[in-house]
């Protein structure tokens, strides 16, 4: 499903960038506008005859579009992927403070 997520808001992006709208691009590609629609939403399932289709009308490559699927999202790590990032933030937040305040104990002591 991500993949056509991903597919989806790429093709979106550039039929935006074109300036066609969704019943522009079904009527060039054969298609309903609901289904092309459902297309960009993510929740269709592309055939490489349709993102040829596609990519002909925007006058852009197959390649261009799927390369999307190549990316790293920049944000991966916001959403705990990668290793647990989230974890790994709130553990040297905790040492941190675990530190401080250790710190803080020595230096009344040596005030002492």
């Amino acid at each position: 499903m991500v993949m056509n997520e991903l597919l989806g808001g790429r093709i979106k992006a550039l039929r935006n960038a074109k300036n066609f709208t969704q019943e522009q691009i079904a009527d060039r590609i054969g298609v309903s506008r609901q289904k092309y629609a459902r297309i960009e939403n993510g929740a269709n399932s592309i055939t490489l005859d349709i993102l040829s289709a596609i990519a002909e009308v925007l006058d852009v490559t197959v390649g261009d579009i799927t390369k999307v699927l190549d990316e790293k999202p920049a944000v991966a790590y916001r959403a705990g992927e990668g290793g647990s990032s989230s974890a790994k933030i709130f553990d040297m937040l905790d040492f941190f403070y675990a530190n401080k305040h250790l710190y803080a104990k020595l230096q009344q002591r040596d005030m002492k």
